[in-house]
């Protein structure tokens, strides 16, 4: 990759999992099973941590549940592995909020959405991302997520965001593989891009380009998460090969092609297939529904079959 570009002021590698936020039987945040949660993962060799983001439920956390979470990451997490904080919201000014309080609290980035369901168009989001960069004291990952947003960002306008000063990365979550590909070729020696599937594509993107890495669900693999990377930079492709192919399972069959939770919702499958390998993650809040006694056994079952209960 080019020196001296923006992409070289994050280290950010790898697989870094959005994690998922532990709630208590009363729906409040767990502190205690999150601090728990947090320490497996960094056990279990992650690379970097995303807080708040989709698998979060940043969506159901108030303004100051969020800035407590961010301080709780921190204070246990700063300076062992990167940690990105999830920023989403629907304005700037809430956004920039955020972001302080996540530099006060020892983040090294933060990962925004457009706003959604607005449906902003191409200056509209411009505009809001050029906001967001005058007023964060972090470096920004762009997230691009259809699915969340109803937006899928086209190449042209991930090109204008790349030139913005605090843009370092991008999340590049469509469901269009050419459209990935794309972004690769054209932004990666500018940015950061994030998105590279585990599997047979995604190795030979990563190693056509000596790609960045994965922003995964979760991580409730554990270290077969992580050691798809370190095995492929280690030259051990087989090694990665099979570390994707256990992943795979997991999106076959917990998930539809269209990403879509075959028991539930994303974090409640994580969070039943996380209490199915005993490390903690709490309840989903409404309107989402924990995973019924069925779905638990079918996760579970998967989770036996790749060994890890």
């Amino acid at each position: 990759m080019t020196t001296g570009t923006k992409r070289d002021r994050v280290g950010w590698k790898g697989y870094l999992p959005a994690i998922i936020t532990p709630f208590d039987d009363a729906l409040e945040l767990d502190l205690t099973a999150l601090g728990e949660h947090l320490e497996w993962l960094v056990g279990e060799g992650m690379h970097g941590l995303v807080v708040a983001g989709t698998t979060g439920e940043w969506t159901s956390l108030s303004a100051d549940e969020r800035k407590r979470l961010f301080t709780a990451v921190g204070s246990q997490i700063a300076g062992r592995v990167p940690i990105i904080a999830g920023c989403t919201t629907f304005t700037a000014n809430t956004t920039i909020d955020l972001a302080h309080h996540a530099a006060e609290s020892g983040f090294d980035g933060i990962l925004v959405t457009p706003p959604p369901y607005i449906r902003p168009g191409a200056d509209e989001i411009v505009d809001f991302y050029q906001a967001v960069s005058d007023g964060s004291p972090l470096p920004i990952c762009v997230y691009n997520w259809p699915p969340g947003t109803g937006i899928d960002m086209p190449l042209n306008v991930l090109r204008r965001l790349a030139e913005i000063e605090n843009v370092v990365a991008i999340k590049q979550s469509t469901g269009n593989l050419a459209a990935f590909v794309e972004t690769v070729f054209a932004l990666s020696e500018q940015v950061r891009v994030f998105g590279y599937s585990m599997d047979e594509h995604g190795l030979m993107m990563l190693q056509a380009r000596d790609g960045d890495g994965t922003m995964g669900a979760g991580g409730v693999l554990g270290r077969d998460h992580p050691d798809f990377y370190n095995r492929l930079w280690a030259g051990d492709i087989e090694g990665a090969r099979a570390c994707g192919a256990r992943d795979r399972v997991l999106m076959r069959e917990w998930y539809t092609t269209d990403l879509v939770g075959r028991f539930g919702s994303g974090p409640a499958i994580l969070k039943a297939a996380f209490a199915a390998r005993g490390v903690p993650a709490g309840r989903v809040r409404p309107p989402l529904r924990d995973v019924d006694a069925a779905g638990r056994a079918s996760i579970a079952d998967t989770l036996r079959t790749l060994g890890k209960i």
